[in-house]
């Protein structure tokens, strides 16, 4: 019989007030979804505040892609319930679409029309008059800086700037909620960074962004808090800070001069941190979680010294994120094999 999942949020996950209630702009409550035999969700929660980007990172086949394809009205759970900017996503998906952009992992523009003919036919289709779709048009291809290949056609641009347009295009009725689907996927890092500034551009006009990725220097650049996803479900929720204390905080870090040292070394690092260190003989190092960073260090490297163990580089490291994810669910984002880590509970301090 298969344990069901609690995974215990943050009390402290900020929403907006109305009235004395708290309201939210995407709420998932137990969503499942399966393709027969397959849980691609299983009991999927979701709250995402107002003006912020909520990420949800995830291996691939975690449920990421399934999660965004329900919350945008896209494909039908099997169970649960979900409110996208206020409206029940089963019941009012007319309502939902009118208030939210959508960009997927590839780039849906006409690789023949022009930059400046793409946007004006989304604007067409999202029912803008002939003149006011042509300004709209305008305005984003400056906004999203492709306002000088505006008349080259899009088979033209750079994977970069065909990102761009992209976005400008799910772009053309101001979302309140914004779903970005792996929206850097294949780009290189100039690109990238281009993107993460139009999102937290956006952020700042007042949008909210939900973002899936699997790339953990993204989810750490621009999310404000974070759902990690494991076999459909949420396990462990939190800013990015929060998330790496998980794995125990700050760390400090030896490299021993002779490998034959390296055991005492990590004896001796125990006796004063009080935790067990990670050896890596390859490379001669250990490595220890520390509560007092900058007193923790100062012991470690008087015990040394006076150990007459030689050091060839010390220092103190914060967790990453890649050590977080790792620690949550066994594996790393990139691997898509059967999740070790699921099933497992973490709670939030």
């Amino acid at each position: 019989m298969r344990r069901r999942q609690r995974t215990v949020r943050d009390p402290s996950a900020p929403g907006r007030t109305v009235g004395g209630m708290t309201t939210f702009e995407v709420v998932a409550e137990g969503l499942g979804k399966r393709y027969g035999p397959t849980r691609a969700l299983d009991t999927f929660d979701l709250t995402v505040p107002p003006g912020t980007v909520h990420g949800l990172l995830g291996p691939n086949g975690a449920g990421k892609t399934t999660a965004v394809r329900i919350l945008t009205t896209l494909l039908r759970f099997d169970t649960g319930r979900a409110t996208v900017a206020g409206y029940d996503v089963l019941r009012r998906p007319e309502e939902v679409r009118a208030r939210i952009g959508l960009t997927g992992q590839y780039a849906a523009v006409d690789e023949i029309l022009s930059g400046r003919q793409n946007l004006e036919l989304f604007g067409r289709l999202f029912r803008l008059g002939r003149r006011e779709a042509r300004r709209r048009a305008g305005e984003l291809l400056e906004r999203f800086g492709l306002d000088e290949a505006a008349s080259r056609s899009a088979g033209e641009y750079s994977g970069g700037m065909r990102r761009r347009l992209d976005l400008a295009a799910s772009l053309i009725r101001t979302p309140r909620v914004l779903f970005l689907d792996e929206p850097t996927t294949g780009l290189d890092p100039r690109s990238r960074n281009q993107v993460w500034d139009l999102v937290r551009g956006l952020v700042r006009d007042g949008t909210t962004v939900l973002l899936t990725t699997q790339y953990l220097e993204e989810a750490d650049q621009l999310a404000d808090r974070i759902s990690v996803i494991d076999a459909g479900r949420v396990v462990a929720e939190g800013s990015p800070d929060q998330l790496k204390a998980m794995t125990g905080g700050d760390r400090i870090e030896v490299v021993v001069r002779d490998v034959a040292e390296l055991s005492r070394a990590a004896r001796l690092v125990a006796s004063i941190c009080g935790a067990e260190p990670e050896l890596d003989s390859e490379v001669r190092r250990l490595s220890v979680p520390v509560v007092d960073r900058v007193a923790g260090l100062v012991d470690v490297v008087r015990a040394l010294d006076d150990a007459g163990i030689a050091v060839e580089d010390i220092g103190l490291r914060r967790a990453t994120l890649d050590e977080a994810f790792l620690h949550l669910t066994g594996h790393r984002p990139d691997d898509a094999r059967e999740p070790v880590g699921a099933g497992r509970t973490v709670e939030m301090a």
